[in-house]
């Protein structure tokens, strides 16, 4: 079967962008689709009726302002040693953050996958070592091997501060919003993991299409090009582009392993507030391995950045460039807000590629 060119599906898209005869939003859901159509100049290339938005599928940036303050209180604790991915580092607090409270002394350690964080504790027997749990469906199940190896092994001085959020809730809660969104580019590596039809309720509730698309250009404008076909034909309904990766069912064993350790509870968003059954936290009988739990973190009042609208870009309301501080206030240099900081997020992905 031959394959077709980027400009194939251009072509297709201009054709039904016309077929359909008026404006067309779609939002992508997933920060690596956000950062993939922004290096490619995609927006550029298409027709003028069709926008995309950008959503909330960056786990750093939809991690809750209150949630970065109680892990800077569990950095300033002598006796802690907290391990995390390297977007977290920069993301601001009200007064500090994870890079300066390092600055001052905090021993804070960006590491690759929680297995290291895991190996700092069998190494570090004296400290406390917690790993900062964020991200979506993609990373939650490689952490929860790592919590049952943990168990296994019967580290005692390794905890997790669990910050996981499941997508489609936040999905939902965007239209619920008034965000006038005509179809969605689900994302390629959650779906690998929850399979296409965990997007289907939410398709047919709201009468739009999704696709699971991958990440090449071609497979964007691809996946741009079967949302755009729907609409034309009126379908609404759960579809597979990225069909080398993705499957109906998902990666049973995934969903397996993410489900022995944690349980769905309601968690709180940037920008969408506190959203039911959108997030994860340990199950009862790993509740040792709980950071907030075992420092007896305080509950913290909800806090907002002060003029950042980041929650305003994560909603799908505004573009980037439209929120006054970008660009100015607020650069990769001096972050306002963590859209602008994580790699994947909507303002970083703007500042660096333009469009």
């Amino acid at each position: 079967m031959k394959t077709r060119s980027p400009d194939e599906f251009l072509q297709t898209i201009h054709t039904l962008a016309v077929k359909i005869g008026r404006r067309v939003r779609l939002m992508e859901v997933c920060g690596t689709h956000t950062t993939a159509i922004a290096r490619a100049g995609l927006r550029s290339t298409l027709p003028e009726s069709i926008e995309l938005v950008s959503g909330p599928g960056c786990p750093v940036c939809v991690t809750a302002q209150r949630e970065i303050e109680r892990m800077l209180l569990l950095a300033r604790r002598s006796n802690v040693i907290i391990c995390t991915f390297g977007d977290m580092i920069r993301v601001p607090g009200v007064d500090s953050s994870l890079e300066q409270e390092r600055s001052r002394g905090a021993d804070i350690r960006v590491v690759y996958s929680p297995d290291d964080a895991m190996h700092i504790a069998e190494e570090k027997t004296e400290k406390e070592i917690v790993f900062l749990a964020v991200g979506f469906e993609t990373t939650a199940p490689g952490i929860a091997a790592t919590v049952l190896e943990a168990v296994e092994k019967k580290i005692k001085n390794f905890s997790l501060f669990v910050s996981h959020k499941l997508i489609t809730p936040a999905m939902e809660a965007v239209l619920h919003g008034g965000a006038s969104i005509d179809g969605f580019i689900t994302p390629g590596h959650v779906s690998v993991v929850l399979g296409s039809n965990e997007f289907t309720p939410l398709a047919e509730k709201f009468t739009i299409p999704c696709v699971a698309t991958g990440f090449e250009p071609s497979d964007v404008l691809e996946g741009i090009a079967m949302l755009l076909e729907a609409i034309a034909e009126k379908r609404c309904g759960s579809f597979i582009q990225y069909v080398r990766a993705v499957k109906p069912d998902g990666n049973p064993r995934a969903r397996e392993i993410l489900f022995r350790v944690y349980e769905i509870t309601d968690a709180e968003w940037r920008g969408l507030g506190i959203i039911p059954q959108s997030g994860l936290r340990l199950k009862k009988e790993f509740s040792s391995l709980d950071a907030i739990e075992r420092f007896s973190l305080p509950q913290i009042p909800p806090v907002e950045l002060s003029d950042c609208l980041c929650g305003d870009v994560l909603k799908g309301n505004i573009h980037p460039n439209e929120c006054p501080l970008f660009g100015q206030a607020c650069t990769p240099r001096t972050p306002v807000g963590p859209c602008m900081v994580s790699s994947e997020g909507a303002c970083a992905a703007r500042y660096k590629y333009g469009g």
